[in-house]
């Protein structure tokens, strides 16, 4: 990968993500490669912005939402705006993921009370079994 550009495939691999995906992101308007006949060239841009969108993803944030984050990139103000939408959006995500964590911990620990009863009833039945034989 050169300082100026990437080609597809030093993209996937520097990312760990497939042609296919790179070509979503584009066709999502969020990568912007230069194009020379077939060949995508991505810029330290794109390599900026792809890990943005990945780590977004890996948040729960959703394509639209990156989309509309990285297009607050040149508003002009220092990125100020960015910042704060983002800010705005990631403690809502938060507070989402905590929100989940919490039914799932309350599942898991209602589960195990269910397993234990299960054991003492399956334990009940063996041994009601072995008297009466």
């Amino acid at each position: 990968m050169t300082d100026k550009t990437a080609t597809i495939r030093e993209m996937c691999d520097a990312f760990d993500v497939t042609p296919r995906t790179l070509r979503f992101y584009e066709a999502k308007e969020l990568l912007f490669p230069i194009r020379e006949g077939q060949k995508r060239l991505f810029t330290k841009r794109d390599r900026a912005r792809l890990k943005l969108i990945l780590r977004g993803k890996r948040f729960g944030f959703s394509l639209e939402q990156i989309r509309q984050l990285l297009d607050l990139y040149d508003m002009g103000d220092q990125q100020q705006t960015q910042l704060t939408r983002t800010y705005e959006i990631a403690r809502d995500r938060l507070s989402d993921m905590e929100t989940q964590r919490n039914e799932l911990t309350e599942a898991i620990d209602d589960l195990k009370n269910q397993l234990k009863w299960g054991e003492k009833m399956l334990a009940s039945m063996s041994t009601t079994k072995n008297a009466a034989e």
